[in-house]
């Protein structure tokens, strides 16, 4: 069987804690993963709210996880799994979260079947009536409100165990430049807007020439909308997994051939 990504080169800029299941598939599939993290997670600066909340989940219906990150933050800080067994209902933002709670042993959440979004999520049957429902959200500091202020709106009580946060790397771009600069990066991937917002930041006016015009895969709508507004010229939305982005490198570089 042939190698789809071949002589392929493809900027992974997930946080390196999150990049390595997208790069081996790269490299399943005959490409060069270039790893140039464009989030950094750490703990919270003042961990005592999340503390706090963690510490009271038997009193909350439901607990939602937005991202694979905060289920493994959490747990870390929980002690792990078992701290769930007897709490809330649990939901995942995407299947990528639920896959996350997989790997603990928790298998008793939800997720929705189509999409990987607040908004997708929102649409399930069992958070479209949660008045005076408890609910907890389990994410990194800061991000959207959209989800909360939805649930509010429909009656819920709701709070939030920040127990991570997303700080931009420092790191020198310019060994990354120089391989851009002789061809060896034919595509970027993006996973979150702050991610896009850092990396432009990061690789300064030279470098933001050869983001530009260098083909982009995002993860969701609202990322690529983002990159066109910034100037990117070719973006792929390719969905909201690792392997729906490789298959869309892969679908972008056989037609591309």
């Amino acid at each position: 069987m042939g190698k789809p990504l071949a002589g392929i080169g493809v900027l992974v800029t997930r946080p390196e804690t999150q990049a390595r299941n997208l790069s081996e598939l790269i490299v399943q599939a005959g490409g060069t993963p270039v790893a140039f993290p464009a989030l950094e997670i750490r703990a919270p600066a003042d961990p005592s709210a999340l503390q706090h909340s963690l510490g009271q989940l038997a009193s909350f219906d439901w607990l939602i996880f937005i991202s694979p990150t905060a289920v493994e933050q959490s747990l870390a800080w929980l002690g792990g799994a078992a701290a769930l067994s007897a709490g809330p209902r649990l939901a995942a933002v995407g299947k990528g979260t639920l896959r996350a709670l997989a790997r603990h042993g928790i298998a008793n959440a939800i997720a929705p079947e189509g999409g990987a979004d607040s908004e997708a999520l929102l649409d399930m049957a069992p958070l479209r009536q949660v008045e005076a429902q408890r609910i907890l959200i389990v994410r990194g500091e800061g991000g959207r409100e959209w989800l909360a202020e939805t649930l509010r709106q429909r009656g819920a009580e709701v709070s939030y165990a920040e127990c991570y946060r997303r700080v931009r790397p420092d790191a020198d771009p310019a060994a990354l430049l120089e391989r851009w600069a002789r061809g060896e990066i034919a595509a970027v991937t993006v996973t979150s807007s702050e991610s896009l917002d850092n990396l432009y930041a990061m690789l300064g006016a030279n470098g933001r020439v050869l983001l530009e015009s260098t083909p982009m895969f995002a993860i969701h709508p609202r990322i690529a909308d983002e990159a066109g507004a910034r100037g990117v010229k070719q973006v792929v939305v390719a969905g909201p997994s690792d392997e729906a982005l490789l298959q869309g490198l892969i679908d972008w570089f056989k037609d591309e051939r």
